[in-house]
C-alpha cells in the first residue's frame, strides 16, 4: 500500500532557501556586472539583469510544476526524457547555427535554447534508473558498458558541437559510481592518467620516456628482487632499443633520439609481456601492459594536442601549465579576472563601484566570469561568503542523498551534487587561474536562461524525490 504524504510539508526548505539566496545573489551581481547609468532600473527587461529576472520567475514556476508531479513520473519516464534530450543534441548538429565557434543552440521563435545544459538532468535520471534495476551489477562488464553508453553518448554529441566545456561535465558522473561501490583503483588510475597527460605536455619525448623507463624498472625490481629475472627484462629492453637504433641507421637516420627510444621501449615491453605470460609472471605482465599503455597514451596525447585540439584550447592549456604567457592574447581573460578579484582587497570596492567590470576589462563578466564581480565589489569577505554558501549547499545535497530510502533517489541525488560541484570548482578555478578556461557557468549566478532552468530542474527533481522519500513508490531495488 502506498503511503501518501503532504509533499509541501516534507520539502527540505533549507535547500530551497539556499537556492533562492544563490539565485538572487547572482541576479544582483549580474546587475552590477553590466550596470549602465542609462538603464538604472534593475527591472529593465531590455538589459541582461531584467531578462535574468524573467528567467528567475520562470524558474520558480518550473520548480512549482516539478514539485506538483508524482515521483513515479521521473522514474518511469527517465529513459524517455533521456531519449528526447539526445534527439535534441542530434538536432543541434543538423540545424543549429555556429555561435562563438560552437554549434550548441536551438533557436525557437527568437528564443535560444541550449540542449547540452538540459541533457545533464536527463542523463542523471537515466543513470539512476539503470543503476537501480535488479540486474545491475557494478562489477559486471555489461553493466559498465551500458553505464558508459548512457554517460558518454551525450558527451560525444556535445564534443561534436565543439562545446568541450559542457562535454567535460559529463565525465563527473563517474564520481557517482564510487558511492555505489566502484573500486578506488579506478580513481587512482584516473589520477595517474591525468598526471601522465600533463607530463606528456610539459616534458620532451626523450625526458618522458626516460621517466617512464625509470619508473617501470623500479617497479619491476620491487616486485621481484631476484637479479636473474630482472637482468633478463633489462636485456629485453636494451635489445629493443638497440634494434631501434639499428633500424634507424638502415633507414638513413630519419628519426629523432626520443622517437628511437620510444620505439625500442615498445619492442622491449612487448617481448617482456610475452615472456611474462609464458612464464606466468602475472605482476610482470601487468607492469609491461601498464608501461606499454603509458607510452601509447603519451604518444596519443601529443598527437591529439597538436593535431585535433582547437588552437585556442591549446593556447589556454599552455597558459595554465606555464608553457606560454601572453596576458594580452589567450591569457587576457584570466589575467583581467585575477586583476579584478585581487583589486577587491579584503572588503571590496563596494556595490556598483567595480572599475574592472564597469569598463569591460573582464570579458564575459556576467556569464562565465561573474565571480570577478563578486571579488572586485565584495572583496575577500564576499567571495568567502559565496564559496561558504556553495559548500554548505553541496554538503546539504550529499546529506539529503544519503538519507534516501530508494537507490534511484540516492543515485540521482549524488548526480545532482557532483554536477553542481564540478561547475562550482571549475568555474571559480577558471577565474583565479588554476583551471583552464573551458566556458562553463557558475550555477545560479551566471547570466543565461538555459543554464538557470537546467540547474533548477536538476535540483528540484531531487527535492521532489526527497520530499517523498517516506512513500513506498516503486523502485527496482532497495537500498
Amino acid at each position: 500500500m502506498i503511503q501518501r504524504n503532504n509533499i509541501w510539508s516534507n520539502i527540505d526548505w533549507i535547500t530551497v532557501l539556499l537556492y533562492l539566496v544563490l539565485v538572487f545573489m547572482g541576479w544582483f551581481n549580474i546587475y552590477a556586472a553590466v550596470y549602465d547609468t542609462d538603464h538604472q532600473s534593475i527591472f529593465d527587461i531590455s538589459q541582461r539583469y531584467g531578462k535574468q529576472l524573467l528567467w528567475i520567475g520562470a524558474g520558480v514556476a518550473l520548480a512549482i510544476i516539478i514539485m506538483s508531479i508524482e515521483t513515479n513520473f521521473y522514474v518511469f519516464f527517465s529513459y524517455a526524457i533521456y531519449g528526447v534530450m539526445v534527439s535534441l543534441l542530434l538536432l543541434v548538429l543538423l540545424i543549429a547555427n555556429e555561435v562563438n565557434g560552437a554549434r550548441s543552440w536551438l533557436e525557437i521563435g527568437g528564443f535560444k535554447l541550449q540542449p547540452s545544459e538540459f541533457a545533464k538532468f536527463a542523463t542523471a535520471l537515466a543513470l539512476a534508473r539503470y543503476m537501480s534495476t535488479f540486474d545491475f551489477k557494478l562489477k559486471n562488464f555489461k553493466s559498465l558498458a551500458i553505464m558508459a553508453l548512457i554517460i558518454f553518448t551525450p558527451a560525444a554529441l556535445i564534443l561534436l558541437q565543439n562545446d568541450t566545456g559542457s562535454a567535460l561535465v559529463y565525465f563527473s558522473f563517474v564520481l557517482v559510481l564510487f558511492r555505489e561501490g566502484l573500486s578506488g583503483l579506478v580513481l587512482f588510475l584516473g589520477t595517474l592518467v591525468a598526471t601522465l597527460f600533463i607530463l606528456a605536455l610539459i616534458l620532451s619525448k626523450l625526458t618522458l620516456i626516460l621517466v617512464l623507463l625509470g619508473a617501470a624498472a623500479l617497479i619491476y625490481l620491487i616486485l621481484n628482487p631476484k637479479f636473474s629475472q630482472y637482468f633478463k627484462i633489462l636485456v629485453f629492453f636494451a635489445t629493443g632499443i638497440l634494434l631501434s637504433f639499428l633500424l634507424n641507421a638502415i633507414l638513413g637516420k630519419k628519426y629523432e633520439l626520443g622517437d628511437i627510444i620510444i620505439f625500442g621501449s615498445i619492442l622491449g615491453s612487448l617481448v617482456t609481456l610475452v615472456y611474462s605470460l609464458i612464464k606466468k609472471f602475472k605482476n610482470y605482465a601487468i607492469i609491461s601492459l601498464f608501461f606499454l599503455g603509458s607510452v601509447l597514451f603519451s604518444i596519443s596525447v601529443d598527437y591529439t594536442f597538436n593535431n585535433i585540439l582547437e588552437s585556442h584550447h591549446q593556447v589556454r592549456i599552455k597558459e595554465l601549465l606555464g608553457l606560454e604567457s601572453n596576458p594580452y592574447g589567450a591569457g587576457y581573460h584570466v589575467n583581467q579576472s585575477k586583476i579584478a578579484i585581487g583589486s577587491g582587497g579584503m572588503w571590496g570596492k563596494g556595490y556598483l563601484n567595480g572599475t574592472q567590470t564597469k569598463f569591460n576589462f573582464v570579458p564575459e563578466q556576467s556569464t562565465d566570469f561573474i565571480f570577478c564581480t563578486v571579488g572586485e565589489e565584495w572583496g575577500f569577505a564576499g567571495t568567502f561568503v559565496v564559496i561558504a554558501l556553495f559548500v554548505f549547499f553541496l554538503s546539504r545535497l550529499v546529506w539529503l542523498a544519503e538519507r534516501q530510502r530508494s537507490v534511484f533517489s540516492r543515485i540521482y541525488g549524488y548526480s545532482v551534487a557532483i554536477i553542481l560541484f564540478f561547475h562550482f570548482v571549475v568555474n571559480i578555478g577558471m577565474t583565479i587561474g588554476i583551471m583552464p578556461v573551458i566556458g562553463i557557468p557558475l550555477p545560479f549566478f551566471s547570466y543565461g536562461g538555459s543554464s538557470l532552468w537546467s540547474f533548477t530542474i536538476l535540483l528540484f527533481i531531487f527535492i521532489r524525490l526527497d520530499a517523498s522519500r517516506l512513500e513506498n513508490f516503486r523502485d527496482s531495488r532497495n537500498t
